[in-house]
């Protein structure tokens, strides 16, 4: 009975979060960059909550971590191409062609 007392009477370790107070940086680094060699592009344009939820489901330790991470990976997160970087969309009016040059 004197152990039942013991056990029922002692406090409860409290979980602690270790990723508490860390930078993003910090948290990259020892979290994700064993698989990711840059944060660069991880984000992939995600909206600021979905990244948060997945972070938050898959790789964080609560909310106000996967909410530091995903605030930094779209901080560095590249941005689209802009519309002078894409291809140009062909005419659909053909060109004559070249005239042949003698040699």
């Amino acid at each position: 009975m004197a152990v039942a007392s013991v056990v029922l009477t002692a406090p409860l370790a409290s979980a602690q979060n270790l990723d508490a107070g860390k930078s993003p940086e910090k948290l990259f680094a020892d979290g994700c960059s064993a698989c990711h060699r840059s944060p660069r592009g991880l984000a992939k344009g995600r909206m600021s909550l979905t990244l948060t939820w997945f972070l938050q489901d898959h790789y964080s330790a609560g909310p106000d971590t996967a909410k530091a991470l995903a605030a930094y990976l779209q901080s560095v997160d590249e941005p689209p191409p802009s519309a002078a970087a894409k291809p140009r969309a062909k005419s659909s009016k053909p060109r004559p062609p070249k005239p042949v040059q003698a040699h």
